[in-house]
């Protein structure tokens, strides 16, 4: 299945749950459409097994088959499947470029990433996937460094996390641990990923 790449907002309200991260789609609480604020709809097991999936999924913008890759490989990991597999998701290069607040969105982190702008290690790499260990610098080309989203990205930043530490001179971010579950997206239900997939 293909990358989505429909109405976000939309995606948004029928998931609850903002994708930007601003909350803006969340202004009508209530799925999208004409009987939208009226439905009453009765979700099964199974139903709320694949929602909580799709909101991880369109979360961190992977489609289904890199999704169900990373999760088998965190269900070989020791520990507990469900917190290594968001483990995994969030030591992403693209997703670890958003939280160093060079981009507004993981989209454009990813595409930031992909078009080359981003060295780990001191090393171009292009790839949105790559796993990165904790101890990597990741930091931008010399050109890339003046690019105008990545300014506006970084003077509407106030957070980054306790895992990540980042320096606004030099442009370098370091990939300081793993986080722990506390630290992570708190309106995932990362259990119910594991029953589904267990099925």
């Amino acid at each position: 299945m293909a990358r989505y790449t429909g109405p976000k907002f939309k995606l948004s309200r029928r998931l609850g749950i903002s994708l930007s991260g601003t909350g803006k789609e969340l202004k009508r609480d209530y799925p999208p459409g004409q009987h939208g604020p009226n439905q009453r709809r009765k979700i099964s097991g199974y139903g709320l097994q694949l929602q909580e999936k799709q909101k991880l999924r369109h979360m961190y913008g992977l489609n289904e088959k890199q999704f169900r890759n990373l999760f088998d490989k965190a269900s070989k990991m020791q520990g507990i499947s469900g917190e290594n597999f968001m483990i995994l998701l969030e030591g992403r290069l693209d997703n670890l470029v958003y939280r160093f607040a060079l981009s507004n969105s993981r989209a454009g982190a990813r595409q930031l990433v992909a078009h080359g702008h981003v060295t780990v290690n001191g090393k171009k790499v292009d790839i949105p996937s790559y796993a990165v260990k904790p101890g990597d610098v990741i930091g931008l080309r010399e050109k890339s460094r003046g690019l105008k989203v990545i300014k506006e990205s970084l003077e509407n930043s106030n957070f980054v996390p306790a895992y990540v530490e980042f320096d606004e001179k030099t442009m370098e971010g370091k990939y300081v641990r793993y986080p722990e579950r506390a630290e992570l997206p708190p309106e995932i239900n990362e259990q119910q990923i594991v029953e589904l997939y267990s099925r």
